[in-house]
C-alpha cells in the first residue's frame, strides 16, 4: 500500500512539474511533504526489525543458559583421564597384592615355576643344613685323629690306636687298607713295590673320602645356575599374560596391567631367592670338602710314613740278621 501512495505522489509531483502558475507550487510541497512521511514510515520499520533481535536475544539468553545448567548436571563427575586413574587406584586398592595373594591370581605356568622354585630353595636349605653339620662332625673327628696318629711311632701301633676310637672314621679305613696291602704282599721282600701298591690305594681311598663329602653339592650348583633362568620364564611369561590382557580389554588401564606384572616380578624374586643362597653355600661347601680332602690326605702320608719307617726297619733287620749268619758260618 506504502508503494501505491508513493507512486501517486510521484505522478502527482511531475504533473505538477509540467503546470504553470502558483498551483503547481503547492502541488509539489504537498507531494514532498507526502514524500518526506512516507519516507519516515517506511524506515520507521526497519529500527523495530533492529531493535527485536535484541530483544529476542536477551528472551533467548536465559533459556540458553537453563540448557546450559542442564548439560552441565547431565555431565558425570569426574568423567575424564583424572576420573580413570582415580579408578584404577580404587581397584588397586582392593586388589590383594601380597605375596600369596598374587599366587592365587596367578596363572597355571607361573605357579608351577614358583612352586618349582620354592622346591628347590627347601632342598637347598636342607642340604645347608643337614651337609653342614655332617661336614663340621666329620672334620672335627678327623683332625682329632690326625693328631693322634702324629705321635704313633709304628704301624702296629697306629692299628690299635685306631681300634680304640670310638667310632670308624678315615683314618680305621687308610690303616686297614695298608694292612690289607701288607697281608697280600707276605710273600714278597719288594719293599719298594709294597709301598708303591700302599700309596696307590691311600691314593684312592683319600678320593672316595672327597667325594664321599661332596654328595650334594652337585644340587646345590645346578640349583644355582638354571634358577634365575626358570625366575626368567615365569617373567616372561606374565609380562605376556599382561599384554594379552591389554589386547582384550583395549586398554591401558593400570588395574589391568599391574596384576601380570606384579606376577612376573615375583616369579624373579622367588628365582633369586632360590639361586642366591644355593651359590653361596656352594662356595661354602666346596672350600669346606678341600679342607676335608686334605686333611685326609695329611693322614694317608702319616700312615704311608708308618709303613715306610716298618719297612726299612724291617729291611735293616734282615740285613744285620743276614750279616749276622755270615760272620757266623765263616767262623
Amino acid at each position: 500500500m506504502k508503494t501505491a501512495v508513493m507512486t501517486i505522489i510521484q505522478d502527482l509531483s511531475f504533473k505538477a512539474r509540467r503546470c504553470a502558475g502558483p498551483l503547481p507550487a503547492i502541488l509539489r510541497g504537498l507531494a514532498a511533504a507526502s514524500l518526506f512521511s512516507c519516507a519516515l514510515s517506511a524506515a520507521a520499520p526497519p529500527q523495530a526489525a533492529a531493535q527485536d533481535p535484541g530483544a529476542q536475544n536477551v528472551q533467548q539468553a536465559p533459556s540458553q543458559d537453563a540448557a546450559l545448567d542442564q548439560n552441565i548436571q547431565r555431565t558425570p563427575a569426574f568423567s575424564g583421564p583424572l576420573s580413570t586413574d582415580m579408578g584404577s587406584a580404587q581397584q588397586l586398592a582392593q586388589m590383594d597384592l601380597s605375596v600369596w595373594g598374587m599366587y592365587r591370581h596367578a596363572d597355571v605356568v607361573v605357579k608351577t615355576v614358583l612352586v618349582g622354585l620354592l622346591i628347590a630353595s627347601i632342598i637347598t636349605w636342607a642340604l645347608f643344613f643337614g651337609k653342614g653339620i655332617e661336614l663340621m662332625s666329620a672334620k672335627r673327628r678327623l683332625r682329632y685323629e690326625l693328631r693322634t696318629l702324629k705321635n704313633v711311632r709304628s704301624l702296629d701301633e697306629a692299628i690299635e690306636t685306631v681300634a680304640a676310637f670310638r667310632t670308624e672314621g678315615v683314618s680305621s679305613r687308610l690303616v686297614a687298607e695298608v694292612q690289607n696291602e701288607l697281608d697280600l704282599s707276605a710273600g714278597t721282600n719288594d719293599s719298594a713295590g709294597i709301598k708303591e701298591r700302599a700309596a696307590f690305594r691311600l691314593e684312592r681311598r683319600v678320593a672316595a673320602a672327597s667325594r664321599m663329602m661332596g654328595k650334594g653339592n652337585g644340587f646345590l650348583a645346578t640349583i644355582g645356575a638354571i634358577s634365575p633362568f626358570i625366575g626368567l620364564f615365569g617373567t616372561v611369561w606374565g609380562i605376556m599374560n599382561s599384554f594379552i590382557g591389554i589386547a582384550h580389554t583395549q586398554t591401558t588401564n593400570l588395574a589391568v596391567v599391574a596384576p601380570g606384572i606384579a606376577e612376573a616380578l615375583l616369579a624373579t624374586a622367588v628365582g633369586l631367592f632360590a639361586a642366591i643362597p644355593a651359590v653361596v653355600i656352594y662356595n661354602i661347601f666346596a672350600r669346606t670338602i678341600a679342607g676335608y680332602k686334605a686333611m685326609v690326605g695329611d693322614s694317608a702320608a702319616q700312615i704311608l710314613l708308618l709303613l715306610g719307617r716298618d719297612l726299612d726297619l724291617a729291611a735293616g733287620a734282615g740285613n744285620r740278621e743276614h750279616k749276622a749268619v755270615a760272620k757266623l758260618r765263616l767262623g
